[in-house]
């Protein structure tokens, strides 16, 4: 019954102030670089608070965030490390499905934010686009974040990384930073479960590996946490 409350309780505050955040932030956006990263951020520590408060889970962050560009590779358990990114680094440049960016005001609000779409299974033109959008955030010195399994991958399950990833470490020419997630159990389910979400930050990988080398370093990096 507590995990009833608690859920309920964060639906209501969380997602109920979430719409006045996506207009601002879509308002914000529209005003110039100056004002689009504010709300974002706010409402990525937002949620932050909400899961620590309402939800009753402890959020344990492990491991080194190395300052300047690099690439982080995140396991993607649930929306909780989605959502945390802005929380846990600094204005990162997030990578996320194409269709995100079409909702009514979120899609405003993740362009200004320097978010990169990721049009999957639509061909090499929509490839070079995001490769080229890449290049052109990664030379502002902001930290890039990609989930390379592409989709929420249930919490013990080793997904394959997608082709996108090889990529865009190839065109980027940054270390890869991979960073392992275990908010499923927890977050994950309409009835959300109080307890304790690991962020592992693993040891950077430097550029210029081969395909195969840096996706199994990150494969199982990004793994540390599932059983």
């Amino acid at each position: 019954m507590g995990n009833v409350l608690r859920s309920l309780a964060f639906y209501l505050v969380f997602y109920g102030f979430s719409v006045g955040f996506v207009i601002a932030a879509a308002i914000g956006a529209a005003m110039g670089p100056r004002f689009s990263h504010t709300v974002p951020d706010a409402w990525s520590a937002f949620h932050r608070w909400c899961v620590e408060n309402l939800l009753g889970i402890r959020v344990v962050v492990e491991g080194i965030r190395p300052e300047g560009p690099v690439l982080y590779a995140f396991k993607h358990e649930s929306f909780f490390e989605a959502i945390d990114v802005a929380r846990s680094l600094h204005r990162p440049v997030p990578f996320a499905k194409e269709e995100l960016f079409r909702i009514p005001f979120w899609g405003k609000a993740a362009r200004g934010y320097g978010g990169v779409p990721v049009a999957r299974d639509q061909g090499a033109k929509a490839l070079r686009f995001m490769l080229s959008e890449a290049k052109r955030q990664s030379a502002t010195g902001r930290p890039m974040v990609i989930f390379p399994e592409g989709t929420r991958v249930t919490h013990g399950e080793h997904a394959p990384l997608r082709a996108g990833f090889a990529g865009l470490y190839k065109v980027l020419g940054l270390p890869v930073v991979p960073v392992a997630v275990n908010s499923g159990p927890l977050y994950h389910r309409l009835w959300k479960r109080s307890g304790t979400i690991t962020l592992r930050f693993g040891e950077a990988i430097p550029p210029g590996l081969p395909r195969d080398e840096v996706e199994e370093r990150v494969r199982i990096a990004i793994n540390a946490l599932n059983p």
